[in-house]
């Protein structure tokens, strides 16, 4: 019996992420777990947001100090916007809904420091209001810790 799929409504967010295939037997859980989750961040990294765009212009190719920047990566059973894997340093890119899911980043958050990442947030705002230089100046600064 071949499994399927559950997609989460489009405003499930992350929590969305934690419904898995119907057939748990066997062992699968993991491994549609794992496929799910690469899933969903190729379609967030398909439909980036204008800040997370402008952003990851600045991170790509390794243009800060020679770190590579990965976008929507898996980390754990979380999707992170951005990841420099080598320094531990994750980059947020929060929108309006952050406010709404304060609770949920800041257990997110809480996790991935367990994990030994540094997490630092940006509200859209800040990257599209015309100062991204301060946004990148502030990532290198953590990149240089």
């Amino acid at each position: 019996m071949q499994q399927e799929r559950k997609t989460p409504p489009p405003d499930a967010g992350e929590a969305g992420l934690f419904e898995f295939c119907e057939n748990r037997s066997g062992g699968g859980d993991q491994k549609c777990r794992a496929s799910s989750m690469k899933e969903r961040g190729r379609k967030l990294r398909n439909e980036a947001t204008e800040a997370e765009k402008a952003l990851w212009i600045r991170l790509r190719g390794r243009q800060l100090l020679g770190y590579k920047f990965r976008r929507q990566q898996v980390l754990g059973r979380y999707i992170v916007d951005f990841v420099c894997l080598e320094k531990r340093l994750v980059v947020e890119v929060d929108g309006s809904q952050h406010f709404v899911q304060q609770r949920y980043d800041e257990a997110r958050t809480r996790w991935l420091e367990a994990q030994g990442y540094r997490v630092i947030r940006f509200l859209n705002n800040e990257v599209l209001g015309g100062d991204i230089e301060a946004v990148i100046d502030a990532i290198v600064h953590q990149l240089e810790d």
